[in-house]
């Protein structure tokens, strides 16, 4: 039977008095009806007998072991697997070795086993790796080109013009005993001649969007002879094309003569009594003005000066008209440049101010056949990239080569250039990215004893070092030969612009004759200066070249600088004679051709292998000593100028 539940309260009770009654029941009471279900609950289970009242089931089965009664295995797959065994269980076929596990036992067991090699070979070079900037060029390509040039010797085996040979060796390397192409020019010179008198090919015209020109990079490394491995094929074209027109213009004359000879008959025999009409003529010179055949574009106006003062030697003996225009000069001067009556053949200037002249003046690049970027590296980063690229579109048209020139090969332009001109020819050296071998560098501590962090000091120090020294050749010969010592010319490169005058100011008060070149200083002043630097000294004749060689007296080149015989912390009351220092940031690292500067000093540890190079490549160019010195301290990476340094001693190109 159902138990009907006690009503809360009486009917008359409100309904808030009957559920807070409800509330106050006791506990135990509320509890009771769980209880009950809880012990029904237990109750209801089957009890397990105790083991004392419960008879065995194997109580018939023998001891002994049979086969049907073996125990089964443990699956050994299990991390428990194959335990506790006793008896060894060999296989006959056992199962081949996967590559995974082949993998796992070529490992060593110990974490220094085996890397003691690898650290040896390749930690020098971990650190370049983990800053990478360049793109590298494999050594099997760097042998081939190599072998292939092995057999040039001179520059009589190039299928070059007379007048053109005749001014690379009388103008261009004048002075010069043992003239031999570089390995830039046997590689570039004899791909561009041959360019020059190639056929298009009409199955690469198909593509609309491809470039109807020939794309070339130039790729070696500093001071290697670049641009004249360009200048030479460039002007041999431009005489060709010079002779061809030429031809053209006289066979054009003789027609056109010919032509007004029989209607000046015909007139006569139609109308004798016609009175025959003037001739208009316009002067035929202005077809020429400010349309130049080549255009070569530099990054800096000291780049125009040098590029120009090189075009302006050959065009003595090659005879051609040329041009450098640069911001440095006044628009006069720029303007009767480019109007001369006589034409411009080759003009020399920067991306910005061509660009500029172009939106006037549209026709200045009607008749270019080739263009050339000299340090394209710069010219295609993110500030030059647009104005260069426009006016290579604009003169699309008319051109036949477009040639790019660098001695370092970023990763930026690598891949500017496979987008852009997935088909240009890399002609390279197998020496590309590489640091000159006659170039030693050495490293200066600053943290240590004498200097204790003072690197400004530690910077007079190896300045004076290096100028009371010996120059490392015959200077010591020359100067008591020529009764003139010779001048010691020193390059500091700092990275800021801020730091350049420090430094300059600090040497200056130290008795050394130190000037900063950075961009407020003005174009004017920037010349004065880096031609000093740039200046070789005079040739010696046959009888002072004997007397040198009798009186020769080679210093030591080795590091430390200073000798027994000198004082090792300099007077700041003396004053370095005959020793010219130069503090530059990256302005003068590119293109400038420093003959006259045998050391070189990094104030600042470059930011990437690329500043290695063109800091560096200030020196041992075309064959000729030079020294570098590092100034680093506690804040700079010192493991890559280690490896830096590692990479030179090595021959080794830097990444």
């Amino acid at each position: 039977m159902l138990s009907v539940r006690a009503p809360l309260g009486p009917k008359t009770m409100c309904l808030y008095c009957q559920i807070t009654r409800a509330s106050l029941l006791p506990v135990g009471e509320a509890l009771q009806p769980w209880r009950q279900l809880s012990r029904a609950a237990s109750t209801a289970h089957a009890r397990r007998k105790p083991s004392r009242m419960r008879l065995s089931p194997n109580v018939a089965k023998s001891v002994l072991p049979d086969e049907k009664s073996k125990k089964s295995d443990r699956f050994e797959n299990s991390p428990f697997g194959a335990m506790n065994r006793t008896s060894v269980r060999l296989r006959d076929n056992t199962r081949p070795r996967s590559d995974a596990e082949l993998r796992r036992a070529a490992k060593p067991k110990f974490r220094d086993q085996g890397k003691e090699k690898e650290k040896s070979e390749e930690s020098w070079m971990k650190p370049l790796k983990m800053q990478i900037a360049l793109t590298p060029v494999p050594y099997n390509r760097r042998m081939a080109i190599k072998e292939k040039i092995a057999d040039i010797t001179s520059f009589d085996q190039f299928p070059l013009l007379d007048v053109v040979r005749e001014a690379v060796y009388k103008n261009a390397l004048v002075g010069m005993e043992d003239i031999t192409p570089t390995p830039i020019q046997r590689v570039a010179i004899p791909t561009l001649l041959g360019n020059n008198n190639k056929t298009p090919d009409p199955a690469a015209q198909t593509d609309d969007l491809a470039p109807k020109y020939d794309q070339f990079l130039l790729a070696a490394e500093t001071g290697s002879g670049k641009t004249l491995a360009y200048l030479v094929p460039v002007l041999d074209a431009l005489k060709h094309a010079e002779a061809f027109q030429k031809e053209q213009d006289k066979i054009e004359a003789d027609e056109k003569a010919k032509k007004e000879q029989e209607e000046k008959e015909r007139r006569e025999k139609n109308n004798i009594f016609e009175l025959e009409s003037p001739e208009l003529t316009t002067p035929d010179t202005y077809q020429d003005v400010a349309k130049p055949r080549v255009i070569i574009l530099v990054p800096t106006s000291e780049l125009v000066n040098q590029v120009g003062h090189l075009v302006k030697q050959l065009s003595h003996t090659i005879k051609f008209r040329s041009a450098l225009i640069s911001s440095s000069q006044t628009p006069r001067r720029i303007r009767n440049s480019l109007f001369n009556p006589a034409g411009l053949d080759v003009l020399i200037s920067t991306p910005h101010l061509v660009s500029s002249i172009a939106e006037s003046n549209p026709y200045i690049l009607s008749r270019v056949t080739h263009i050339i970027a000299d340090e394209a590296d710069s010219l295609f980063d993110r500030s030059f990239s647009p104005i260069t690229n426009s006016i290579i579109e604009r003169a699309a048209s008319t051109l036949k080569q477009l040639i790019l020139c660098s001695a370092t090969i970023p990763r930026h332009l690598d891949n500017r250039l496979r987008e852009l001109y997935p088909n240009i020819r890399r002609l390279v050296t197998p020496n590309l990215h590489a640091i000159p071998r006659r170039v030693q560098l050495g490293v200066v501590d600053v943290d240590k004893e004498p200097y204790h962090g003072k690197k400004s000091l530690a910077c007079a120090d190896v300045v004076w070092s290096l100028g009371k020294a010996g120059s490392g050749d015959d200077g010591d010969a020359f100067a008591r030969i020529t009764g003139t010592p010779e001048t010691k010319h020193i390059i500091v490169f700092v990275n800021e612009r801020e730091s350049a005058e420090e430094v300059a100011g600090f040497l200056a008060s130290k008795g050394i004759d130190a000037v900063a070149l950075t961009r407020d200083t003005s174009e004017k002043r920037q010349a004065e200066i880096l031609n000093e630097f740039t200046q070789a000294k005079p040739q010696l004749s046959e009888e002072d070249k004997k007397l040198l060689m009798k009186s020769k007296q080679l210093d030591s080149g080795s590091i430390p600088f200073l000798r027994n015989d000198e004082p090792k912390k300099p007077n700041s009351t003396k004053s370095l004679d005959n020793t010219k220092v130069l503090v530059i940031t990256d302005l003068g690292s590119r293109g400038i051709d420093t003959v006259a500067v045998r050391n070189v000093i990094l104030y600042d540890v470059p930011h990437s292998t690329i500043d290695f190079i063109h800091r560096l490549g200030r020196l041992g160019r075309m064959g000729r000593r030079g020294r570098g010195i590092v100034l680093v301290n506690k804040k700079d990476r010192k493991d890559v100028v280690k490896g830096v340094r590692e990479a030179m001693f090595r021959g080794q190109a830097l990444i």
